[in-house]
C-alpha cells in the first residue's frame, strides 16, 4: 500500500469521472457525484477545497468503491 497523494476537490472529481461518475449538483462548497449501476446508485459528496484531508479522502474512496491505488503517489 502506497502513500495517499494530496488532491484538490476538482482533481478527485476528475478521477471519479474517469470511472463513470458524473456531477449531479453543486451547492456551496460541495460537489455531488453519482454513478448509476444496474442495481444501485452510488452518490459521493466531494468538498470543493484546495486540499482534501486524508480522512475525508479515505471516506470518498470507501464510498465510491474505487481502488485505493487510484489515489496513491
Amino acid at each position: 500500500m502506497g502513500k495517499l497523494a494530496i488532491f484538490s476537490g476538482r482533481e478527485v472529481c476528475r478521477i471519479l469521472e474517469r470511472h463513470g461518475f458524473s456531477e449531479v449538483r453543486r451547492r456551496g462548497s460541495h460537489i455531488v457525484m453519482q454513478r448509476t449501476l444496474p442495481d444501485t446508485t452510488v452518490t459521493v459528496p466531494i468538498p470543493d477545497h484546495k486540499e482534501i484531508r486524508i480522512g475525508t479522502l479515505l471516506a470518498i474512496i470507501r464510498q465510491s468503491g474505487l481502488q485505493r491505488s487510484e489515489f496513491e503517489l
